[in-house]
């Protein structure tokens, strides 16, 4: 390795030292301004969503001059064409693990009579969530994640920050270590849909289909109780499949789902983006 390309890969990891740092101070400050105002969904995921956006606009403002759309977020005739194929495969990944049960009678719907329907709750909970997902992605397959993959290749960077992504719900309520082995599967499956489309809307849809419509049947997601159906979903599995009060992203049946999900992205007619960042470091200086 020449001192030229020494020079470009240590430059590089500056930045993402330059990036992670900015999202951490981020964190910390959005989310406790927004866990004290709104509580502590609403703390996690738009202080997340605030912290990665901020981040990632001023790590592309010092180095490439550019703006938030330059990681993949971009609208192109594509665009929307990924955004519904993300939506069909979460929505569809979460009905198998919900609607599947309570066909098969290993689970049951039963009325909360304590805590009805409320349309302004499921709107509110469902921009929550949109938001939610958005920033997770923005922080974790934005700016960082693609100049890791700039310096040490797609596959070689999928791996690392789908631990990453892991860990970071290490604290969620009712963890377990099931959850964040799957927590971890989501990172690379999310990870792949973005080197797969080239873009960050496909895992954001992907990551809000999936994340909506669990709460819809009454389970807990990543820990989080949201009660806004007027219902909730009783096992008559263990916990093993059900994921207990972490949710089923702490059950066998998340595990097993993320194996057709897969498929799902390797074959869907999912149209080719280009990440404006990614390419400025394909050219040649």
């Amino acid at each position: 390795m020449g001192a030229a390309e020494r020079k470009r890969i240590v430059g590089l990891a500056l930045r993402v030292v330059v990036f992670a740092f900015l999202a951490l101070v981020g964190m910390v400050v959005f989310v406790t301004i927004l866990f004290n105002a709104g509580g502590y969904l609403v703390g996690a995921a738009l202080g997340t969503f605030a912290s990665a956006a901020v981040a990632n606009a001023i790590a592309l403002r010092i180095w490439e001059q550019g703006r938030l759309s330059h990681i993949g977020l971009s609208w192109t005739p594509g665009s929307g064409r990924n955004i519904g194929l993300g939506l069909a495969g979460g929505v569809a990944a979460a009905l198998l693990v919900t609607a599947g049960p309570l066909l098969t009678g290993a689970a049951e719907l039963k009325p909360l009579a304590e805590n009805p329907f409320n349309l302004g709750s499921l709107v509110f909970v469902s921009v929550v969530l949109l938001f939610g997902a958005a920033g997770e992605e923005l922080l974790f397959r934005g700016y960082g994640f693609q100049v890791l993959v700039a310096v040490l290749g797609p596959y070689a960077t999928v791996l690392p920050v789908a631990v990453l992504f892991g860990l970071a719900h290490a604290n969620n309520q009712n963890v377990t270590a099931l959850g964040l082995f799957n927590t971890t599967l989501w990172g690379v499956v999310f990870g792949y849909a973005f080197l797969r489309s080239g873009d960050l809307w496909l895992p954001i849809a992907l990551h809000f289909g999936w994340n909506w419509t669990l709460p819809l049947f009454g389970t807990n997601l990543s820990g989080f109780t949201m009660g806004i159906t007027g219902c909730e979903m009783q096992w008559n599995a263990g916990e093993l499949w059900s994921g207990g009060n972490y949710g089923p992203e702490g059950g066998l049946l998340t595990t097993a789902v993320l194996i057709p999900l897969f498929v799902f992205l390797y074959k869907a007619p999912i149209r080719p983006q280009t990440s404006l960042l990614l390419q400025s470091f394909e050219e040649p200086s």
